[in-house]
Parts: structure tokens; C-alpha cells; sequence
């Protein structure tokens, strides 16, 4: 009997009972006459004329399990039969095993154990955890911008719209977003690209960006914030196999969700260092040392930068990015620029400077042909509206063929959060001079961006009193990167713990990180999560944190400091 066949007759979910000859499947309801043995978990059919109990049949279902690596029944005490688990830790996705996510890692995970510790009465030496781990804006309690809250309270219970509470200019956003969605809501499936006026937003809100530069909406492609679209662009790009399989350029220290995504893919991670000594820079002649040693052993098609970064908090200037486009074009790299931050500058002298309007400036020896992708979010900058996943990502100088799959790929997930788009949406038309909600607007923007650089400036002052810790400006971004000394006997011990399989620290700062956790409540990421030059450590943390908190944060990461290098002196 073909396959096919077989197929058409066993219904999904079916369970077979032997009676008599006769076979069961129940859920499916279907009965198959006396003449085949019908396998549920092997999905075969044996001839009846064997018996089921007879030992041919045993040994054939026995030769298929093995031959086709299925799981084995197994009689347990009272009778019973039992299978090995079809999915084990040994026939998952091996890809998998090899992600990595430092900012919800070990120390993460210790720190939720400790508030329910907290919560349940355990007496610790602090009250409370303070977590600096992750760029969570409203979680660490950043008030929302009100016109996007009202747009999207509008947008998603219309009948507001007859309420006298709510500015004229959030009704027309919203009545604007409800009649590009399907039945005039949002909860119905957009066009898997994103709603087309969105996309017009975001295509314009880019030219005024870049002084200009056209965009056109067809280039837009609307995220689940920007590592969807991240992660789309890297499925795109990876193939081959062995020295032909794909490499990735990122920076170390990197965000680990280019780590993670490559690990999952199975491509080679390129590694190129930022210069810590130049407020980490990045350095022409190291991306060459870098691509020229994955030349060995890999295919280097992309480079990845964090403009402004993540999690080291610079800037780059412009010259720097022209000489990464112009070192891309040589080299013929697709560049991947990730600019989510690129409202938060706060060093005097620094600006943001998109790559998409450098690239372009460059004339058309460059903007005709160097591919790009770009990817901005509603998670950071001022918004910091993480749970929404809003995002877009713009594509430059695609193969048409290639932006055709691109299409289809996206298709794949239906279409990104549609209140997440509407978000977006209202990020890039955001109120103008004359509407009524444009002072508060501003005053609320302003007074955010202010903040964040009062917090910026306070973390690198009060961290570089600490002997043994050297903090670079955090020049934008969210986040402080600083270096950490650390005493020889503590590196020794946390190595040694490393061997434990009940150790969570495996790198030093790893072990400082955690004994900072179990001592003040800080909770920050080692160094380590993120990559970092051999023999060298630091910790990332957030500036997100209420000021009078952060002071807190600051004074105990200071105490612990002095008191761990004398532990370990």
C-alpha cells in the first residue's frame, strides 16, 4: 500500500485499541476491517496474516523503531506500557543547545528566585531587587508618552472616539490607523509587510531623517520590534556548507541576540573588537584583520553594526561610518545597521548619523550599489514601549529576486503585532507645531531624553571614583559598559567553581556579578555575555533606574567593589 494512501486513511491524533481483529482509532472514530495491524505510533500497516503477538511481527516493528530512530515501549512494574521521550536533550535541534542569551541568563534567573525569597520572608542583606540588566524603560519606571497611550487606548476601544477627554489630533491618528485595518480594528490581520499607511509614515518620516534622501514604502517592511527584523535578514543571508558557510561580522562586545541568532542558524560568528581605548571605536584595520582571518575558514557576506551602541554606549562618528561603507563596498559585504537608539545622544559633540543618508552622500558609486538593511524599534529612544514590539526595518540596493523571498518569508508569520505597528506608526508622526497635543508632546520627549543624559553622565562620574573600575562616557544608548580589575585569587576561585556542575559562575565576572546579586540585590550582566578581548572583564548595566535609585545602585556597586578586592587581595 503507498504512502499516500496511508496517510489518506489514518486520522491525526488517533489511538489504536486491538479488539478481536478489528482496529479502533479513537478520536478519529474510524473503524479498519480485520486484515491490517495498524501501528499509532509507528504510522505503518502490517498484514494481518502475521500475527500482531507473533514474533515476526515483533521483530518487524522492532527492526522499523530502530531503523527509523523511534522511541522504544518500554513494560513498567504494574504493566504498563511507557516511551522514551520522542524529543530529548539528544535529538532536539543541536543549534539550539548553542544559544546563548546573557541578559535573561543564570544572573537572571538567580534574581527572580531571590524577590520570591524576598516576598516569602527570607532575611536577606537588602529589601529589595534592583534590577539594571535590561533595556526595560517602563519597567524600571519611565512614564509613557500620553499622546501614544491615548491613540492606542483609542485604537483599541473605538468607542472612545465619541468622548470629550481625548485631543482632536489622537482622534485623527487613531480613525486614520482603524480605517487601514481590516473590519476597523486592531485586532485583524494587516498586510504581512505592515499597513501600507504606515509604511508611508515611516518611508516619509525616513526622508526628513536624512535631509532628503528618498525612501521608498515598498522598501519597508514593519517588525516584531527590531530583532524580528534583524533576525529575518540573517536567515536570508546564511547558506553553504563548511569554508562556503556564511560568516557574520559583529562587534564584540555585541548584543547577544546577534550571537544567539547565529548559533540558531548555524552560521559562523566573525568577531571584530571595538577599541575600548578610543571610547570603544571601531577600527578599519581590525575589521580587515577580522575578515581576512574568517576568509580561512568561512564565507564573510554581512557586517553588523550597533549605532549607537549596545552595550558599550558610544557613538560612532561620521568618519567612521564612511570608512565601514567604503571598507563594505570593497569587500562586497551586505551591511546590517542596527539604530535603535538613535534618539539617545547625549555627549556634546556627538549626533547620530544614519547610515542609509551617509551612504547616499556618498554619491553613486556607493548609494547604487552597496546593500543595506536598517532596523529602528518603539522599544528604546525615548518610547521605551518594549511590550508593544513595534518596528520597521528599511532595505537598500535588494536583488529584486531577493526582496521578492523577503516577502514570502514574512508572509510566513501573517503579519507583525498590528497595535505595534500603530505604535510605530505614531513614533514617526508624531504631533506637529499647531496640533493640540504637540507642547505636551514635547515637553514630555524633551524631559525624557534630559533625564537619560543626567543619568549618562552620573553613572560614568560615580563609577570612575572606584579604584579597580574604569567607565568610558556613555555618549548614548542605555547602558554603561565598565571595565572591572580583578584580583588573581578571585579569577582562580571562579574557575574553579566552573567545574561544579552546581556553579553558575563559569567566567570571573561571571562570579563577581553573582556574589553582587547575593550581597547588595544589584542585579547586572557580566562582560562575558556580551564577548570581551581575552583577560579582560566588565559589567553592562542600565541607566534606566530611577535617579535615587541609581544613586543607591552606584553606592553599592562601589561598596562591593572595595570590599571584593580586599576579600580576594
Amino acid at each position: 500500500m503507498s504512502a499516500s494512501r496511508i496517510g489518506q486513511m489514518l486520522p491525526s491524533r488517533s489511538v489504536s485499541v486491538l479488539n478481536g481483529g478489528n482496529v479502533w482509532f479513537f478520536g478519529g472514530g474510524t473503524q479498519y476491517p480485520a486484515g491490517y495491524l495498524v501501528s499509532g505510533v509507528r504510522s505503518m500497516l502490517i498484514p494481518s496474516q502475521l500475527s500482531p503477538f507473533s514474533p515476526q511481527s515483533i521483530a518487524l516493528s522492532g527492526v522499523s523503531e530502530r531503523r527509523r530512530g523511534l522511541a522504544q515501549e518500554k513494560m513498567t512494574e504494574n504493566g504498563v506500557f511507557s516511551r522514551d521521550k520522542v524529543l530529548t536533550i539528544d535529538t532536539m535541534n543541536p543549534t539550539v543547545k548553542n544559544v546563548e542569551y546573557a541578559v535573561r541568563g543564570p544572573i537572571v534567573q538567580r534574581a527572580m528566585q531571590i524577590e520570591k525569597e524576598l516576598r516569602e520572608g527570607v532575611k536577606k542583606p537588602f529589601t529589595e531587587v534592583i534590577k539594571a540588566n535590561i533595556g526595560d524603560a517602563h519597567a524600571m519606571g519611565q512614564q509613557p508618552i500620553t499622546f501614544f497611550r491615548q491613540v492606542l487606548a483609542l485604537c483599541s476601544y473605538p468607542e472612545l472616539l465619541n468622548e470629550n477627554m481625548f485631543p482632536e489630533d489622537a482622534k485623527n491618528r487613531a480613525r486614520r490607523i482603524l480605517q487601514a485595518c481590516g473590519g476597523g480594528s486592531v485586532g485583524a490581520y494587516s498586510a504581512s509587510q505592515g499597513i501600507d499607511c504606515v509604511r508611508q509614515d515611516v518611508a516619509r518620516y525616513i526622508e526628513r531623517r536624512d535631509g532628503g534622501v528618498p525612501c521608498d514604502p515598498d522598501n519597508v517592511y514593519l517588525t516584531t520590534g527590531a530583532s524580528d527584523g534583524i533576525v529575518t535578514m540573517l536567515k536570508l543571508l546564511v547558506c553553504g556548507e563548511g569554508a562556503s558557510r556564511t560568516g557574520v561580522m559583529i562587534s564584540i562586545p555585541q548584543y547577544p541576540l546577534y550571537s544567539a541568532a547565529l548559533a540558531e542558524l548555524g552560521a559562523v560568528q566573525v568577531n571584530y573588537y571595538l577599541n575600548e581605548e578610543k571610547c570603544w571605536s571601531m577600527d578599519l584595520s581590525e575589521l580587515e584583520r577580522s575578515l581576512a582571518e574568517a576568509r580561512k575558514h568561512c564565507n564573510p557576506k554581512a557586517l553588523c553594526i550597533i549605532n549607537p551602541g549596545n552595550p558599550t554606549g558610544q557613538v560612532q562618528s561620521r568618519q567612521c561610518i564612511e570608512d565601514v561603507i567604503r571598507f563594505a563596498a570593497k569587500e562586497r559585504l551586505f551591511l546590517m545597521a542596527d539604530e535603535v537608539y538613535q534618539d539617545n545622544v547625549y555627549a556634546e559633540g556627538c549626533q547620530f548619523h544614519s547610515f542609509k543618508k551617509v551612504l547616499f552622500e556618498l554619491g553613486p558609486e556607493y548609494s547604487d550599489n552597496v546593500e543595506l538593511a536598517s532596523f529602528h524599534s518603539t522599544s528604546k529612544c525615548y518610547m521605551g514601549e518594549c511590550g508593544f514590539r513595534g518596528g520597521y526595518m528599511e532595505v537598500i540596493n535588494m536583488d529584486p529576486e531577493v526582496q521578492a523571498q523577503l516577502s514570502k518569508l514574512v508572509s510566513v508569520r501573517l503579519c507583525p503585532p498590528v497595535p505595534g505597528q500603530a505604535l510605530m506608526d505614531l513614533v514617526v508622526n508624531s504631533p506637529q507645531p499647531g496640533e493640540p497635543s504637540h507642547t505636551t508632546f514635547m515637553k514630555e520627549r524633551t524631559a525624557t531624553l534630559s533625564l537619560l543624559a543626567e543619568k549618562a553622565k552620573l553613572t560614568e562620574q560615580i563609577l570612575n571614583t572606584v579604584p579597580g573600575i574604569t567607565c568610558n562616557p556613555v555618549q548614548g544608548a542605555m547602558y554603561s559598559f565598565p571595565n572591572i580589575s580583578l584580583p588573581e585569587k578571585s579569577i582562580n576561585e571562579a574557575k574553579s567553581l566552573s567545574l561544579s556542575p552546581q556553579a553558575l559562575g563559569q567566567a570571573p565576572d561571571m562570579f563577581y556579578c553573582m556574589k553582587l546579586l547575593e550581597e547588595t540585590g544589584i542585579c547586572l550582566v557580566p562582560g562575558s555575555g556580551f564577548g570581551q578581548k581575552d583577560g579582560t572583564y566588565h559589567f553592562r548595566m542600565t541607566i534606566l533606574p530611577p535617579t535615587d535609585k541609581l544613586k543607591i545602585l552606584l553606592a553599592k556597586v562601589q561598596e562591593f567593589h572595595q570590599k571584593f578586592t580586599q576579600q580576594y587581595s
